[in-house]
């Protein structure tokens, strides 16, 4: 049984389709990837997981129908989203940054604070320092950091590397790898197709809110139409 599943799903915007009948999935411990040309509807899905966007169709968590259910609802069961654009506050600390991601907490979450610290020791040395004055790697750390103190077991990431430099980039895909080591399932949305599935368990290749290639990250790296229709070769 797939943790994390988006079974059958359809939305639209409006009057416009963006997804038409997509399935996505991730388990524990594994790292899925969904790429795409632009206006596939991959960060729609992301949306249609969490709520955010009306859909058709099943979202299972651990074997549990959440279709239904409110976004906090999901937040609150394990499910934990970094949008893409402004997921740092800027003018406040990193502390306080990830104080925030225990908004929903009423235990001690300084247990947590510890692990995200353990999991990224940067954000320990510069936890007193504004977030707006870290380097792009360094606040996409924050931003993970804050959705991991909602104890989620899926971490949902919507274009992490966008707009940074190729050295943060291997620096962040480098960390999602430590968020996957830490036993979450890690589903991202990501242009960078060919290094993402690089390091992925499993790939889901949309085209027009279908499905049109699924496997693992290697298959679809090696499977030729794959890499001449979406990888540039």
């Amino acid at each position: 049984m797939t943790y994390l599943t988006g079974k059958n799903l359809f939305a639209a915007y409006g009057a416009v389709p963006i997804l038409r009948g997509c399935s996505v999935g991730v388990n524990r411990g594994e790292l899925a990837v969904i790429v795409g040309p632009n206006g596939a509807g991959k960060s729609s899905v992301m949306k249609a997981l969490l709520g955010l966007l009306p859909s058709k169709g099943e979202v299972l968590l651990n074997g549990k129908d959440i279709s239904a259910l409110s976004t906090q609802q999901r937040i609150s069961l394990g499910l934990a989203f970094v949008p893409q654009n402004n997921n740092v506050f800027p003018t406040m600390s990193v502390v306080e940054n990830l104080e925030i991601g225990a908004f929903l907490r009423h235990d001690d979450y300084q247990t947590t604070l510890d692990e995200v610290y353990t999991l990224f020791p940067i954000l320990f040395e510069k936890r007193r320092q504004l977030a707006g004055q870290l380097s792009g790697g360094q606040r996409q750390q924050v931003a993970f950091g804050r959705a991991m103190m909602t104890q989620p077991t899926v971490l949902l990431l919507d274009e992490p590397t966008a707009g940074v430099s190729p050295i943060v980039i291997d620096e962040i895909f480098a960390n999602i790898l430590a968020l996957k080591e830490a036993n979450k399932a890690v589903l991202m949305v990501e242009q960078n197709a060919q290094q993402a599935l690089s390091i992925a368990d499993k790939g889901f290749v949309l085209v027009a809110g279908k499905n049109a290639h699924t496997g693992t990250g290697k298959a679809l790296l090696s499977d030729d139409k794959v890499r001449r229709d979406f990888l540039g070769g």
